[in-house]
């Protein structure tokens, strides 16, 4: 996933504006935050508020808003890098120390799981509950652990197709509609499709959206891996048979975001697999020669839109925070509507309030922003998980061999299965 400066990863991220049903039910951390999440709830004062770098300047504006309109409850920016590496392991080594100076903390959505599971987030349900009912779904699914809210949906970002309108006026809807049109690239001697294949974060986002998009799921709804499924192996076999037939070209095996958005814009593919970011540079650079042919739709599916991994970050108040009415309210700040449309036109980040994706005015300073609500509404997070890590890291691997063809799917898949339980099963 690419940094928060753009509309986005992470990008993570089906949604829709729809229920409070994350608020209810059970969850919990495992590590001994269970007393501290009953203290410091009628707390009111200064908070920190701590995120990756603010490359657009948007947090600093927002917070100065807050400050003149909360003189006793002042909000501190404790900025971090803009490595999103870095960014967790700063935070888990503060929550680790139970330092009550981070207050409330930006979560990429694949680390809620982890956090919560270890008891460092606290539950925003009873006395810090939080409306969800405005918010995409999804965003919300993403921002729970085990029927529980403990973050408030912030930014979100969903993949989007990109295609070239000359070449393809009619966009495909179905992966094997997009596959049949790689004629139109061999005729015009350029690839046909590329997403971002190399062994890193970005391969488990497309390993992903592959295997969801078929029907399949890399974890189950009890979080167990379910992997050596018929609808698994055909959203696997959809990337390798394209890498081995040349419609994905044998360079995207190399490609992260930038690689294969420089690649289209150089007029060297037909399709691309990537985020929203991509949509301000390719009609705007100079040396696009895309900019007056681009066409976006949703990624392809089985039988109609595919299912994006979900990106994003939400908000979370931790357990060890000794003013959480404070920081509750600044949450709540945070998802405005008019916090969210500033997000929206001065970051370029994905709203999580549903109906701005509606709305004419940010439709016509954003123009993918229907694209990206129908990406978002059929978008799965990536695998929701404590062992997210190591969860990963064996989508990558297994999956990187699988395209190149030093294993078979079956095998890829099983390798898959067998490490994800080893994972689970180990810690």
């Amino acid at each position: 996933m690419k940094t928060r400066n753009f509309l986005l990863p992470v990008a993570t991220a089906g949604i829709l504006a729809i229920t409070l049903s994350a608020c209810g039910g059970g969850g919990g951390g495992t590590t001994g935050g269970s007393d501290a999440a009953s203290q410091g709830l009628d707390g009111r004062g200064p908070i920190t508020y701590v995120q990756g770098k603010d490359n657009s300047n948007v947090v600093r504006p927002l917070i100065d808003k807050w400050n003149a309109a909360h003189p006793n409850e002042k909000v501190t920016f404790k900025e971090q890098t803009d490595q999103a590496d870095q960014q967790h392991d700063d935070l888990v080594q503060h929550f680790q120390a139970k330092d009550a100076g981070y207050d409330v903390a930006s979560v990429d959505v694949v680390w809620t799981a982890e956090f919560a599971a270890k008891g460092w987030l606290q539950p925003l349900k009873d006395k810090m509950a939080l409306d969800t009912s405005a918010m995409l779904k999804p965003t919300v699914d993403a921002a729970s652990y085990k029927g529980t809210l403990y973050a408030a949906p912030e930014s979100s970002d969903g993949g989007i197709l990109y295609y070239r309108k000359d070449l393809v006026p009619t966009p495909p809807k179905t992966w094997d509609e997009m596959v049949s049109m790689c004629s139109v690239a061999k005729t015009n001697n350029i690839g046909c499709y590329s997403g971002q294949f190399k062994k890193y974060e970005g391969l488990t986002v497309n390993a992903s959206e592959a295997i969801n998009s078929a029907g399949g799921s890399v974890l189950d709804k009890d979080g167990k891996p379910s992997l050596n499924t018929p609808e698994a192996k055909a959203g696997l076999e959809n990337l390798t048979k394209a890498y081995a037939d040349g419609d994905i070209p044998k360079e995207a095996i190399t490609f992260q975001e930038e690689e294969s958005r420089q690649a289209f814009q150089d007029g060297k593919l037909l399709f691309l697999r990537n985020w929203p970011y991509v949509y301000n540079l390719a009609t705007t650079e100079g040396s696009s020669k895309v900019k007056d042919v681009l066409g976006m739709t949703a990624l392809p599916g089985k039988a109609g839109p595919g299912a994006s991994s979900l990106g994003g970050h939400s908000a979370a108040v931790s357990v060890y925070s000794k003013n959480k009415a404070t920081a509750l309210d600044f949450l709540k700040f945070l998802t405005t509507e008019e916090t969210q449309k500033f997000f929206a036109t001065q970051g370029s980040l994905a709203p999580v309030l549903g109906k701005l994706y509606d709305d004419k005015e940010l439709v016509a300073k954003l123009p993918y922003l229907p694209v990206l609500k129908t990406s978002i509404e059929n978008a799965v997070p990536r695998p929701v998980t404590p062992f997210y890590p190591a969860v990963t890291k064996a989508i990558q691997e297994n999956a990187y061999s699988a395209i190149k063809g030093e294993k078979t799917v079956d095998a890829a898949l099983s390798d898959m299965q067998k490490s994800i339980e080893s994972a689970s099963a180990g810690q």
